[in-house]
């Protein structure tokens, strides 16, 4: 009986979210013209190590090269850095 009641609260915690929600503001840049942006982006790594590692392909995808992550926050920083990030705003 334990290990059936161990079972299924390994399997309830597996199914649990995983993290809560995290996003990331950026700078990037492309050559030949210099174009340079800032962004926001929702990453599943809430610092910025974690987060350059996930962004830095999905911009170099798109011809883009990671500057770098100004800072990581949650969903309550996202209205406040909307209008900044224009149309890199939860782009990549």
């Amino acid at each position: 009986m334990i290990r059936v009641l161990l079972a299924a609260a390994f399997a309830c915690l597996v199914a649990m979210p995983a993290a809560a929600e995290c996003y990331a503001d950026y700078k990037a840049k492309q050559d030949n013209p210099l174009r340079l942006h800032y962004g926001v982006a929702q990453v599943s790594a809430c610092n910025k190590k974690g987060a350059r590692a996930e962004l830095a392909p999905r911009l170099a995808a798109q011809g883009w090269k990671l500057l770098n992550i100004v800072s990581t926050f949650g969903p309550e920083g996202l209205n406040e850095r909307r209008s900044s990030a224009g149309d890199y705003f939860l782009r990549y």
